[in-house]
């Protein structure tokens, strides 16, 4: 993929939800919620602090993620839904 974020922003690809329940009931689609887990695809360099200097970012490609409900813009690339949010829109990460 030819796409690099910008600064402090993050390309994910959200994780595919569940089709059944635990209790084994199957969701149809219209019922589903859109995961809110993903796994960081690629990584800007960083935002610059007050003095100019690049702050790293904590997370890094591969990583897998938890962010808001309502986090991130939703794109297209490749043919593939993506999104894209700032670093600060991401809760934490999976061990």
């Amino acid at each position: 993929m030819a796409f690099t974020p910008l600064h402090d922003r993050v390309l994910v690809r959200r994780t595919e939800s569940e089709e059944k329940t635990k209790g084994g009931l199957i969701i149809p689609d219209s019922a589903k919620e859109k995961p809110q887990e993903g796994e960081v695809v690629a990584v800007g360099a960083g935002a610059r602090d007050d003095d100019g200097k690049r702050v790293d970012m904590d997370v890094k490609a591969g990583d897998k993620i938890l962010f808001g409900k309502w986090s991130g813009t939703e794109i297209t690339l490749d043919g593939e839904e993506l999104l894209i949010m700032k670093e600060s829109d991401i809760m934490g990460v999976i061990a």
